[in-house]
């Protein structure tokens, strides 16, 4: 059995979209266990069709049906399985900027991951060179991109990793603002509003605001939301 993903060819004189050859170049380029297989590419008139081996769950589904809370060792194996995915890919240069449960496919009977759906990623390089902060889903999305950074790297798949690690404790989103500025005001009133001493460039970002409010970090609250770990060593995941 295999999944298929279907890309619409929508304007046949420019042909294939652009991002749709660069997720193929990098698939064919990426080979770990715990990436997503790109088996075959199918072309028609209308449609670019993109053949994957098939998994029926991903993380979300698999979060949102979950009744009975996961083990630290459950938690565990799954956080080590995507840093260790998301790590081969950063070591061939490429960051995912889209990571999120429904990118991650899992056998629910071995408990296995696949990072899956590149459509966003790209090549990382130094220097950094400007992106588009219209990437990755709102409640995964590292403050930098909120706030309108342009020059970013691999720091950003750390972030929602981070998120992902939060919600895999918790069964519940991390912060789940309704708008880019209710999110970064969420992560403000968490760890502090930043400072140029705190964070050396934040206030040349293009969404920075000079009046943002001033929260100040509550001491305890960080840790707080990871108190049902065991192992204050994961703590490091999430800074």
């Amino acid at each position: 059995m295999v999944a298929v993903k279907q890309i619409f060819i929508e304007n046949h004189e420019e042909g294939i979209p652009s991002t749709a050859l660069w997720e193929i170049s990098l698939l064919k380029e990426l080979n770990h266990p715990y990436i997503v297989k790109l088996k075959d590419i199918v072309c028609t008139e209308q449609k670019l069709h993109l053949v994957f081996e098939y998994l029926d769950c991903d993380l979300r589904s698999f979060i949102d049906k979950t009744k009975v809370p996961l083990t630290s060792k459950q938690i565990k194996s799954l956080m080590y399985q995507i840093i260790v995915g998301m790590a081969y890919c950063h070591s061939q240069r490429i960051f995912h900027r889209d990571l999120k449960p429904n990118n991650i496919l899992l056998d629910k009977d071995k408990m296995e991951v696949w990072i899956a759906d590149f459509g966003l990623a790209r090549a990382y390089s130094l220097p950094l060179k400007p992106y588009t902060h219209e990437v990755v889903t709102l409640w995964y999305r590292a403050p930098e991109i909120l706030l309108g950074a342009k020059e970013y790297s691999l720091g950003v798949d750390s972030w929602s990793i981070g998120c992902i690690f939060y919600e895999l404790v918790h069964n519940k989103i991390f912060l789940a603002g309704d708008s880019e500025i209710d999110q970064i005001f969420k992560i403000f009133r968490l760890l502090g509003t930043p400072t140029k001493d705190m964070w050396p460039g934040v206030t040349e970002y293009d969404f920075w605001k000079d009046n943002f409010p001033k929260f100040n970090q509550t001491p305890g609250e960080f840790e707080a939301h990871c108190d049902r770990f065991e192992d204050k060593k994961a703590l490091d995941l999430m800074r």
